[in-house]
């Protein structure tokens, strides 16, 4: 570093960069700021967490620890007292009724960058999963993954349509509504509450093929339908009750006009006035809205859930990333340009969600372009990461070359075309048992429904979870240490030989037990086994939330076509420094000694890492 001048880290995060993709552009000479990094310093694979999981690793990333030091296991724990799912990234605790509910961050361990404070170094830390509600030791944060939209979900769209079949599909709102005159009158639902919901009311006028939309106590906004276009944030302010208001914000477009349908962007949370705490301090928020204008504050940003449901279409999807990719840029920039000391984070989330929903176009024969396929997608891909070196282009030229430079991804990306109904198999091989009378399938439920607990002894939640129904921690627990054990060990048999028939090949690369995995303050709130998929293969849609289908296998005919929960080392991140450092055996767990180190202050005693350089 220049003498004289305090040291510098600048760590940029593109999450699900897949190493494949980097390597096979730089042979093309398609990436030059990030061969300009690995020519400076270096390049490897970065070994990722146990699961491949957004979340997970970027807990890992913060703590220096496996999840058994942090607590973040999946997007979803269970309740032994109930069985039943709940997010595992945050809570709302309320002492009594009288006082208002509080966030409580459900991620454990100590993240880097409040060791940093704690010796008088400066952090700036932009959206990293898992940091909300904001709180730093010293310097400013904006929370990333897991901040809610206002009606308390991780993104909940609305959608109001004349159609003939106004059907509610996964994780959206959907109201009907009639065409008068040109004139809809419906609302827009907000915060729910005991007594129901918060709602506003809506005014949706049809002019010239516009659409002018009025919300109560909101300014109009007009759509272009032909080309059509997102609306500039509109703010909205929902009463909760006497002398309580809710301040929002949201996004419309307009899909069709026949028969007519408006979709709106979750009701993100106003950065000015966020119902519960999103940044550190708690006007950081409101004073980058101020310096750059209003932003999408939610912690799952990329409208997915729109193109999942096909309530977008991809052109609406690649122009919403878009306005993300210009939003994070302009917060990163902004920080650039005071960056004088310390440490400097941002993350951006698009690469990994635009994989997610285009990886199926790199492949004809994917299940999921049984819906729709068109050559047109096939470079997607590859031009978004183009966009995301570009992106590093710039942040190398405003930061100079006295600061240490790190750019990584916590996981790469594969292919999911097929699903693995865990509970379906375990249901099979008798671990699971249902209710007299219940068949699996739609009979079921989701949500561990109709189980008959008393026989048994083993169950799947989540992406590659399962949990031994252990006497004295479920609720309904059957199995003692020694049953638990062998039970353990049939299921690790069983499934490691599991053969997709149709298919004509191993569905699981193997089945780790938690013991093999995780040590620390929070082990003993881990599945009991970790479902390793192989390329190709995911845990299903209906296992995440505990359905339990009649067969085991299944195509995955979503446009989510791509992901990363497979056997982790099928899928490392990359990881680029501008100074040469130690390659071999880079895992995510060492970027919090690495970074410290680099800073001039020791690591935490839970941490597990090493420093590379």
């Amino acid at each position: 570093m220049t003498r004289g001048r305090a040291p510098r880290v600048l760590v940029i995060g593109l999450d699900g960069l897949e190493p494949s993709i980097v390597d096979a552009m730089f042979a093309a000479g398609e990436l030059p700021a990030l061969a300009r990094l690995r020519d400076r310093g270096g390049y490897t694979r970065l070994a990722t967490t146990f699961p491949a999981q957004t979340p997970v690793a970027w807990s890992s990333f913060a703590t220096g620890t496996n999840p058994g030091g942090h607590g973040i296991y999946d997007f979803i724990r269970r309740d032994p007292a109930t069985y039943l799912p709940d997010l595992s990234l945050n809570r709302y605790q309320q002492k009594n009724a009288f006082t208002p509910p509080k966030a409580v961050n459900l991620r454990g361990g100590t993240p880097f960058w409040d060791l940093l404070g704690r010796a008088g170094v400066p952090s700036t830390v932009l959206r990293c999963p898992c940091t909300y509600p904001g709180e730093i030791e010293k310097g400013r944060l904006l929370s990333g993954l897991g901040v809610p939209d206002i009606r308390g979900g991780l993104g909940t769209p609305t959608v109001w349509t004349a159609g003939p079949d106004p059907v509610q599909r996964e994780s959206e709102r959907v109201i009907p509504v009639r065409v008068e005159g040109g004139v809809v009158r419906t609302f827009l639902p907000g915060p729910r509450q005991e007594q129901g919901e918060a709602a506003l009311q809506l005014t949706i006028r049809i002019e010239a093929g516009d659409v002018i939309v009025e919300c109560e106590n909101s300014p109009s906004v007009r759509l272009s339908v032909s080309p059509p276009a997102w609306s500039s944030w509109v703010k909205v302010k929902f009463k909760l009750g006497l002398l309580q208001s809710a301040a929002g914000m949201v996004r419309y477009f307009v899909p069709s006009l026949q028969p007519f349908t408006l979709y709106a962007s979750p009701v993100n949370f106003a950065p000015d006035a966020p119902l519960y705490p999103i940044s550190a301090p708690w006007d950081y928020a409101g004073e980058l809205e101020d310096a750059l204008g209003s932003y999408y504050t939610t912690g799952m940003v990329e409208d997915h859930t729109g193109l999942m449901n096909g309530r977008i279409d991809e052109y609406a999807f690649l122009a919403q990333c878009a306005l993300v990719m210009h939003e994070r840029e302009a917060m990163l920039q902004h920080e650039l340009a005071r960056f004088k000391a310390g440490f400097l984070f941002c993350l951006f989330d698009t690469p990994d969600r635009l994989q997610h929903m285009f990886w199926r176009f790199g492949e004809p024969d994917h299940p999921a372009n049984r819906l729709s396929f068109t050559g047109e997608f096939t470079e997607v891909i590859r031009d978004h990461y183009r966009e995301c070196d570009a992106v590093v282009a710039r942040a190398l030229e405003a930061v100079g070359d006295d600061a240490l430079v790190i750019v990584l991804s916590d996981h790469g990306f594969t292919s999911f075309q097929r699903g693995v109904h865990l509970n379906g198999w375990l249901l099979r091989n008798g671990f699971l048992a249902l209710e007299p009378g219940v068949e699996p399938g739609e009979a079921a439920g989701g949500i561990l429904q109709h189980i008959d607990w008393s026989r048994t002894s083993a169950y799947a939640l989540g992406l590659g979870s399962i949990y031994l129904n252990r006497r004295g921690r479920e609720a309904q627990g059957i199995l003692d240490a020694g049953a638990a054990d062998r039970t353990a060990e049939d299921i690790v048999a069983g499934l490691t030989v599991l053969i997709d028939a149709e298919r004509g090949s191993r569905a699981v690369e193997r089945v780790l037990r938690s013991g093999q995995l995780y040590r620390g303050p929070f082990a003993d709130e881990a599945p009991d086994l970790l479902v390793l998929t192989r390329k190709g293969y995911r845990a299903s849609w209906a296992t995440g939330l505990g359905g339990i289908p009649a067969t085991v296998f299944e195509d995955n005919v979503k446009r989510w076509g791509g992901d990363h929960i497979v056997d982790p080392g099928a899928v490392p991140g990359v990881l680029l420094m501008s100074r040469p450092f130690q390659t071999e055996g880079a895992a995510m767990t060492d970027l919090a000694t690495t970074i410290l180190h680099a800073l001039g202050v020791a690591p935490g005693a839970p941490m597990e890492g090493r420093s590379l350089i």
